[in-house]
């Protein structure tokens, strides 16, 4: 078994206030809890570059994209995001976004990796939305598909809120297929209807949460025959979480995270995972619980 691939970096902490909604403070715990737990050596992280601009543009409107490079964003548009859009927040959306190209690389090389970020599923073409700047997944989708390195994807988003601005991104290219399963009466409330999208009612707990997944995935694998599967592994569907309404437990997520790898890995085909969201005033708790998705993936490196 190989060194499961992970990318980290030290700019994924937004450095936010302490009672900000967005606990951006979990990213630099989480990058130490993978050493002190020897998941990953300091040395052996695979460390990302910012994105360059026109990596960005392929997915997003030109204009928006240098709004943000220029810290120039509307108020309305900046309040839609929930910060104030700085040059160090463009610099970390587009480090971000960098680290999950990064990712999907090293996953069809290793067969799978793992980005300790992204997962910005909010951002649509036009605007980013809901904590997200730019949309990862759809920016790296976009630069390999333009590259030859792959053709047909699919998107696994479990995050507990719909993920309303990949499917946006993505709506009129059919060899992208986006599945979303979310909490039915979470963020965001106008949904952007995407491939296949399942909402669960408030309070769905780790029973009937993994058997609407158990019912869809393979027929997914199988029918879409994707060439490479981005995991957004959110643990906001834990019962503890401030914005979740779910309802699962550490094993329900952990047995998610694994049955997800496994089900793709048994498939032949390589999968890359953002860590997607989670909200907790404890950030200790939280980092912990984003730790499970790094566990199930070295199980499965090639």
């Amino acid at each position: 078994m190989g060194q499961l691939p992970i990318v980290f970096a030290r700019r994924y902490d937004l450095d936010l206030d302490h009672n900000h909604r967005f606990p951006a403070a979990k990213f630099r715990r989480i990058g130490e809890l993978l050493v002190e737990e020897g998941i990953c050596n300091e040395p052996d992280f695979h460390r990302p570059g910012p994105a360059p601009l026109s990596w960005i543009a392929a997915a997003h409107d030109r204009t928006y994209v240098d709004q943000v490079a220029t810290a120039s964003v509307p108020d309305k548009i900046a309040r839609d995001i929930g910060y104030r859009m700085t040059e160090a927040v463009a610099l970390r959306s587009r480090t971000a976004s960098g680290g999950t190209v990064m990712t999907a690389r090293l996953a069809l090389e290793h067969g799978v990796a793992c980005n300790a970020a992204g997962g910005s599923h909010h951002a649509r073409r036009t605007q980013g939305a809901g904590f997200c700047v730019f949309n990862d997944v759809a920016v790296t989708i976009k630069v390999l598909q333009a590259e030859g390195l792959i053709e047909r994807v699919l998107i696994v988003d479990l995050d507990v809120h719909q993920g309303d601005g990949t499917a946006d991104i993505f709506a009129d290219d059919p060899a992208v297929f986006t599945f979303s399963m979310h909490g039915e009466r979470n963020y965001p409330t106008q949904k952007i209807p995407g491939d296949l999208d399942i909402g669960l009612p408030d309070g769905t707990g780790d029973d009937a949460y993994l058997t609407a997944l158990k019912d869809v995935l393979p027929r997914l694998i199988h029918r879409h025959r994707p060439d490479l599967v981005f995991y957004n592994a959110g643990v906001d569907p834990h019962r503890d979480d401030r914005l979740g309404l779910l309802a699962l437990s550490d094993d329900g997520l952990d047995i998610r995270n694994r049955y997800v790898i496994e089900t793709v890995r048994n498939a032949g085909v390589p999968i890359a995972t953002v860590l997607g969201g989670g909200y907790s005033d404890n950030i200790e708790a939280l980092s912990r619980r984003h730790l499970g998705i790094f566990r199930a993936a070295r199980d499965f490196v090639s």
